[in-house]
């Protein structure tokens, strides 16, 4: 394919130099004229290993070749990859200055080229920039309409400094990001040239624009984390090292996606006493750990979000569903289920309970001695019947996912379903939907 790349920075130089390796014909565009320079005589403008030598080979090769010439690019061209930088701000915000002004240039291009073009944005934007500053810029400028006469594609790059040329042919899944989250045929087939085994992902634009900060915001986290760790250790006299690596070899949990979905809050008799402990022995040591230190704190904030949902919807009677920490389970202590109800029942909410694993008759040993000591005025509002609290509640809270519930939540009329689980998705309840997340 015939491929024109603006910004010929990190993310630019690596995209270009690795489609035209494949042998698409690629035009680098930039406005500093030492970086174009650079790769017209086969050099790299940046410093990554292996980059160099490619770059020199698809210049002889004829795949390569680089301009500040805007309109030549766009014309001889069918997809052009946006790769500018987007520089925060001093207030933490991103800095679209140099994203517009090759957007606004693109555009002028596209007012007087016939057929159709597709813009690619690998730039990294914060969701809803596609929407209400990439399109509506393209459109401006060109007096054309995109998804009829142009398309916009969001597609985020995952390369880091040091491996990019391994992390382009090796990416953990390719992401395609649309407005009306349809598929983008020439885009699509470009990446299925490349020598790449990876799952593409069709998705809608904010969904793209958003795994992407995800994605870095947990490498950002993983490493402070690691770090917290290492500090308590070395505080301890703990080879910190040793610790991390034997925890790194727990994939069934630990590098896995076991915990990573969003919803409720956590509870059980292990997490939050084990986070206190250690938030305190760090105190103790004269040892700061500002991420540990706010786990409970946000998990507590997840709690108090489910609780204004319920009251925002000015019903009185509520059915909760689940009320023990997890399924398949009946323990009750620090459940956030159980706070949640504490919560209502002190808003004076007339609660009926269900939960199929609760019954006082078989609860022996801790898990009896809390409910007898800690909870004995919320036992009177479990309910036998899952269908009766179905029946009297105006409201039903979903705490645990019950197989039978979702069949009947889906025949259920009249009623508000506020799901803290994700049993359902929105379109599946008679009634009106509200997720927690």
């Amino acid at each position: 394919m015939n491929i024109s790349i603006f910004g010929l920075g990190y993310v630019g130089s690596v995209c270009t130099v690795c489609f035209a390796k494949e042998g698409h014909r690629v035009i680098g565009v930039d406005i500093k004229k030492e970086k174009v320079d650079a790769f017209c005589r086969g050099e790299s403008s940046i410093i990554e290993p292996g980059l160099t030598e490619i770059t020199k080979k698809s210049v002889e090769a004829g795949n390569i070749c680089a301009t500040q010439d805007i309109q030549k690019a766009v014309l001889n061209s069918e997809i052009s990859f946006v790769c500018v930088g987007t520089p925060a701000k001093d207030d933490g915000s991103l800095d679209t200055f140099f994203l517009k002004r090759v957007l606004n240039e693109i555009g002028e291009v596209l007012r007087e080229k016939k057929g159709n073009h597709v813009v690619v944005i690998r730039s990294t934007i914060l969701p809803g920039t596609t929407e209400s500053v990439v399109i509506p810029t393209l459109e401006e400028t060109s007096g054309k309409k995109a998804g009829s006469d142009f398309e916009v594609v969001f597609n985020p790059e995952f390369l880091r400094e040091g491996c990019a040329l391994n992390d382009f042919y090796c990416p953990p899944f390719i992401i395609l990001g649309q407005v009306d989250n349809r598929e983008c045929t020439v885009l699509k087939n470009l990446w299925r040239s490349m020598p790449i085994d990876a799952p593409v992902y069709d998705v809608t634009v904010r969904v793209a624009e958003m795994i992407k900060y995800a994605c870095n915001s947990f490498h950002a986290l993983k490493i402070t984390f690691a770090n917290e760790i290492g500090n308590l250790c070395k505080a301890l006299e703990i080879d910190s090292h040793k610790v991390m690596n034997i925890f790194v070899q727990d994939t069934k949990l630990n590098l896995s996606s076991c915990y990573l979905k969003p919803g409720f809050a956590f509870g059980g008799s292990c997490l939050p006493k084990d986070i206190r402990a250690l938030t305190y022995l760090a105190k103790s040591l004269n040892i700061e750990t500002l991420v540990l230190d706010q786990i409970l704190l946000s998990n507590g904030l997840q709690i108090r979000k489910a609780l204004h949902l319920i009251l925002r919807t000015g019903k009185q009677k509520v059915g909760i569903f689940g009320l023990s920490f997890k399924s398949g389970t009946d323990d009750l202590r620090e459940s956030p289920m159980v706070i949640l109800a504490e919560y209502l029942l002190r808003k004076g909410k007339q609660l009926r309970i269900y939960d199929e694993n609760v019954n006082l008759q078989r609860v022996t040993g801790g898990n009896k001695e809390y409910i007898e000591h800690r909870i004995p005025y919320l036992i009177k509002f479990l309910e036998d019947s899952l269908e009766k609290v179905l029946q009297d509640s105006e409201v039903l809270v979903i705490g645990l996912k019950y197989h039978k519930l979702k069949g009947l939540l889906k025949k259920t009329k009249g009623k508000i379903v506020i799901d803290l689980v994700r049993i359902l998705e929105p379109g599946e309840v008679s009634g009106e939907y509200i997720g927690i997340v």
